[in-house]
């Protein structure tokens, strides 16, 4: 990680628009070129943080996609900004846009939870487990691709997912009520379920089936 000095961070941060903040402060900014600087805070003050803090887990999660070629920002570099007891990684964001910006608009959806499930799967299949799986994020990108962004809660493992593992991620997503309503009213869950569940046993299908429902 690299440090940055309070004049640079002002610099850097100057004409910047607000994304998302709390009361501790900005957490990410939109910066006048148009890259992503996201801020962590240390919560605690002896924390894993301190070892292997929150901005590198961030850039290592976006390596650990790369390597498995799922689309996902582009990491410039991460700092460590005592002056504002911070850490940040700076991003070139992934185009497109979310799912939940694409159901918003006036169109037939259905092939799109087909790709979703498919999707979810290969995820699963290649050892992602990611905690804030929603459809606010995963993108559709310009070339028809599907992605993920606001990676900082996830782990990726060697193996496959379990089937526990894959069905703990499922119930993270379908928290969501609008999400879990595209995903399964009607007909709907059928379509996603195979498309996820194409080569799994039988009694794992009856599990989603039964979560879904």
């Amino acid at each position: 990680m690299h440090p940055m000095d309070h004049s640079a961070y002002l610099a850097v941060r100057e004409n910047a628009t607000v994304l998302e903040a709390d009361g501790s402060g900005d957490k990410v900014l939109l910066l006048e070129d148009g890259t992503i600087l996201k801020l962590f805070r240390r919560k605690r003050l002896i924390s894993s943080a301190l070892v292997f803090p929150y901005a590198r887990r961030f850039a290592d999660n976006i390596q650990a996609l790369k390597q498995r070629d799922i689309p996902c920002p582009d990491v410039i570099a991460t700092y460590r900004i005592a002056s504002i007891s911070r850490d940040a990684v700076r991003y070139t964001p992934l185009p497109g846009l979310t799912l939940r910006q694409v159901l918003s608009q006036d169109g037939d959806h259905e092939q799109l939870r087909v790709e979703l499930g498919a999707f979810i799967a290969r995820l699963h299949d290649q050892g992602v487990y990611f905690r804030s799986l929603h459809l606010g994020n995963v993108i559709l990108t310009p070339d028809a691709k599907l992605g993920l962004i606001d990676i900082s809660d996830m782990k990726c493992q060697r193996r496959a997912l379990s089937q526990r593992k894959r069905l703990r991620n499922f119930q993270h997503l379908l928290r969501y009520k609008n999400d879990r309503a595209w995903l399964v009213d009607g007909d709907a869950g059928s379509a996603f379920v195979a498309a996820y569940a194409q080569g799994r046993t039988s009694r794992f299908i009856a599990q989603l089936k039964s979560l879904l429902a």
